[in-house]
């Protein structure tokens, strides 16, 4: 029986949008791709995703800030042009494919034993937090204004109900937008430019273009697939611990990895960046409470429609960075608050092995991010001449392997107990 569409999901369905624009337009606006195929990707990626994971997950899939280092260096090693960029995130999307045919041979026993809530918790708190240093940037360009959107948000959270409530970042944004534009009739500042309204078109078709190949492109992207893996495990495992569903277990790791992969790969030959889960979006739902999936198909609907509607992805492109900065301040630490409630939930048994990874793995991951991010002190472990492995997907290729050592050697000294009894 299919469910019957009301304006509340449409409306849920916007507030999703909202979420991941500035993000998702911020990396083709960095890398040189046409921010309205980025969108329409997003969009018709997102479908796919859905369809292969049975429409099961509530994510929204946008592009993904993995691959600007490795885009940049594509496209000034091509001599400026994007296409060789496209094949090489073509053929990641085609290794992210490979993989999810490897994971289904892969018991869920197994992936369990490889991922206690010890090791996944940890993994959900450094998506948040290396995320906020982001949030805090925006919100410097206008302090006062992101300060009242953040207070918005809290302030409609406590003591709303409802629709109202599950609205809440909707809602924050459009104040903190008209808090903005009196801003500017008041100060001069500037914060709103109508411009970008005025200039666009009302419709048009989004420039798509097709991939090249090159064996120098490739080698130079696919060692990223390494990082973006265990960023999407974090992101899957985040996104069912919101829901309090297990989205590896149902619909199973390996669909979630197809959907993403086809979805890069789908985005590569109509020339947008690689695709990837959105922890915005995420947070959005643990903010809201509202898991429907159906939200985010509509969310990826209103996507392509405002890559061929100038006018309005236009209107979205003026809210002011400091409005988004506000709203990011809640949805980023949501993310680090749902990293502690899962080890929470999971009552994680605290001995010397659980706290010895869950330290390992924050220390690792928040240290290499905050040195990188504050002081530009990269320590990592190379990929290429271009690319370090650093932050979350560090911490969890180090909490993964760290845990795996301790059980065999937890294993190992049973085992001698066993043979010193006998």
């Amino acid at each position: 029986m299919k469910e019957k569409l009301s304006t509340k999901n449409f409306i849920l369905g916007f507030q999703h949008l909202i979420a991941m624009f500035g993000a998702t337009v911020l990396v083709p606006a960095l890398t040189g791709f046409n921010p309205a195929v980025a969108l329409f990707a997003a969009g018709v990626g997102t479908l796919i995703f859905h369809g292969v994971t049975k429409g099961k997950v509530p994510v929204f899939l946008g592009s993904s800030f993995s691959f600007i280092a490795v885009i940049s260096t594509v496209r000034d090693m091509e001599g400026g042009g994007l296409a060789y960029a496209q094949g090489g995130l073509f053929v990641a999307g085609l290794i992210y494919v490979l993989l999810s045919l490897m994971m289904k041979k892969i018991s869920f026993d197994t992936i369990k034993k490889v991922l206690p809530p010890y090791v996944v918790g940890p993994m959900i708190i450094i998506i948040g937090l290396t995320l906020v240093p982001i949030a805090v940037d925006n919100a410097k360009t206008h302090m006062l204004v992101a300060g009242l959107t953040l207070a918005y948000v809290v302030l409609i959270q406590v003591f709303s109900k409802g629709l109202i409530k599950q609205m809440s970042i909707l809602l924050a944004v459009v104040m903190g937008y008209g808090t903005a534009v009196v801003m500017d009739l008041l100060t001069n500042s500037n914060l709103v430019d109508f411009k970008i309204v005025t200039d666009a078109s009302i419709a048009a078709i989004p420039e798509f273009t097709l991939p090249k190949f090159s064996l120098a492109a490739i080698l130079t992207i696919v060692p990223v697939v390494l990082a973006v893996f265990m960023e999407h495990l974090g992101d899957i495992t985040t996104n069912g611990a919101v829901v309090k569903q297990d989205f590896i277990k149902d619909p199973g790791l390996n669909r979630t990895l197809l959907g993403d992969g086809l979805a890069t790969m789908f985005a590569a030959m109509i020339g947008g960046p690689a695709n990837t889960t959105y922890g915005e979006n995420t947070s959005v739902l643990a903010i809201t409470k509202n898991y429907n999936p159906v939200n985010l198909r509509i969310a990826a609907v209103f996507a392509i429609i405002l890559a061929l509607v100038g006018k309005v992805g236009a209107v979205l492109q003026t809210i002011p960075l400091a409005v988004m900065g506000g709203i990011s301040m809640v949805l980023f630490s949501m993310i680090a608050w749902v990293g502690v409630k899962t080890m929470k939930d999971q009552e994680v048994t605290w001995n010397l092995q659980s706290i010895l990874v869950m330290g390992v793995m924050l220390l690792t991951g928040l240290g290499t991010s905050y040195l990188n991010k504050f002081f530009e002190i990269k320590i990592g472990i190379p990929v290429t001449d271009n690319v370090m492995i650093t932050g979350l997907s560090l911490a969890a290729i180090v909490g993964v392997v760290l845990n795996l050592v301790m059980n065999l050697l937890l294993s190992d000294k049973e085992a001698d107990q066993v043979k010193k009894a006998a």
